[in-house]
């Protein structure tokens, strides 16, 4: 039980810095190859792929690869094993009728151990639309929840925390009053120096796990909050992360996910909304810059946020997560954390999920967006597939920056980072 706990502790710290981390470096590297340099096609054209093996940088002849080629997450349209007699092999040429991605995965066993890669291309992603639909009352529902929130009492309990301090910033672990009777925990930056400051509220990634402080945002003159969603300390011991996790919050987005008003994500949602609250209780603030931040469950939290409080001027998200997810019901990936895939039967057949579903996809919080955004990712993306964020995407209707880099999957480069804070730090310090 104890190697099960500490396992599940490597894997929240992973899941931590999961949007700056960067793939194990490998001495076999597979290398997949489209035949468009930007991996995007028009509806109907053909994309081929050339697979390379590489070892040490080598190409490699006389290896086996077995490939498969379809659109993401379903099942595949050509799948074949070849011998890489001249160390290359190109593809037959397979077409997407319909707006969308195309998947190549190869395998390739050396020495004895596996190795996979994949290389996905786009069609016409402009104009990928979304399957879910829109409730008659979404808006009222979120309304209603608005003003349930703003009736309680903030109660803002603040201890600083000299230890992650710097010069430059104080680092408060915080807690408020939120929605439901919760209390929301975070992590708080403040500049040590007199005046009033922008703020961004970062929204997390999935998982159960501690927060620390984003000294490198709060140091150049930012306020930061970083907040948890499950109502506890966000400073405890990692084992009470790693019980949980396997315990009281595993799969805890499934949690009554037949029922709207009750279903786990309702106060999530509704406490970014109070998150908002208590950094504009700051006599720090400056009472308008405000941005939110995250990646992933983070990224759709973002989106969320954004479009349920108007007080926000800036969105920045990574890889969005609950985009879209019926997108299986035709025939193509739905967003994470897929409950409505084919393989959960229980899900798709049940009509009350469905309908509590439609009050928490990103997609229907996107269309009311109307701040200006900007969106990074990739299209290798295994976890949030491309074609359920873009259906999110597509459908806001605001000014939208978008920086594409194509090999990533749900992870980032540090040189897509860099740019990702460099946009934010553009429009706080204006």
């Amino acid at each position: 039980m104890r190697l099960q706990k500490m396992l599940c502790v490597i894997a929240l710290i992973f899941s931590v810095v999961f949007v700056v981390a960067q793939p194990t470096v490998q001495p076999i590297n597979i290398v997949i190859t489209p035949d468009h340099d930007n991996w995007e096609y028009k509806m109907g054209e053909p994309s081929t792929f050339t697979i390379q093996v590489l070892k040490f940088g080598v190409p490699q002849k006389n290896v086996m690869v077995h490939y498969q080629i379809g659109p993401e997450r379903m099942k595949p349209i050509k799948e074949d094993s070849v011998m890489l007699k001249e160390g290359r092999f190109t593809t037959a040429g397979i077409a997407m009728k319909e707006p969308g991605f195309l998947r190549c995965v190869a395998t390739v066993m050396v020495d004895g151990k596996q190795y996979r890669n994949l290389t996905t291309t786009g069609y016409e992603i402009s104009k990928i639309q979304p399957v879910v639909s829109k409730p008659a009352d979404f808006d009222a529902f979120w309304k209603t929840a608005n003003d349930e929130l703003a009736k309680l009492p903030l109660d803002t309990k603040m201890t600083l925390l000299p230890e992650r301090s710097s010069a430059k910033t104080n680092v408060y672990h915080v807690n408020c009053q939120g929605y439901g009777g919760s209390r929301i925990y975070g992590i708080l930056c403040i500049p040590k120096k007199s005046g009033k400051y922008p703020a961004v509220l970062q929204v997390p990634g999935a998982g159960v796990r501690a927060y620390g402080p984003d000294l490198e945002l709060a140091d150049q003159g930012v306020i930061v909050l970083t907040i948890g969603i499950h109502g506890i300390s966000v400073i405890l011991d990692p084992s009470v992360y790693a019980d949980l996790v396997v315990g009281g919050l595993k799969s805890y987005f499934t949690y009554n996910m037949d029922d709207r008003d009750k279903y786990y994500y309702k106060r999530v949602y509704a406490n970014t909304v109070r998150a908002n609250d208590l950094i504009f209780s700051l006599p720090e603030f400056d009472g308008q810059t405000l941005a939110v931040s995250g990646g992933s469950q983070g990224g759709a939290l973002s989106i969320i946020t954004a479009s349920l409080d108007k007080r926000v001027k800036y969105l920045a998200a990574l890889y969005p997560a609950l985009c879209d997810l019926p997108g299986y019901a035709a025939n193509r990936a739905g967003g994470w954390p897929h409950m409505l895939s084919p393989n959960n039967v229980a899900n798709t057949s049940n009509p009350k999920v469905i309908n509590t579903l439609a009050y928490y996809d990103v997609v229907n919080f996107a269309k009311a967006v109307n701040i200006e955004g900007y969106y990074t990712w990739g299209f290798n993306d295994e976890t949030c597939p491309p074609t359920s964020f873009y259906a999110a995407y597509n459908s806001i209707n605001a000014p939208k920056q978008t920086s594409i880099f194509h090999d990533t999957g749900h992870w980032t480069y540090a040189e897509q980072r860099t740019r990702y804070t460099n946009w934010l730090l553009s429009k706080l310090k204006k």
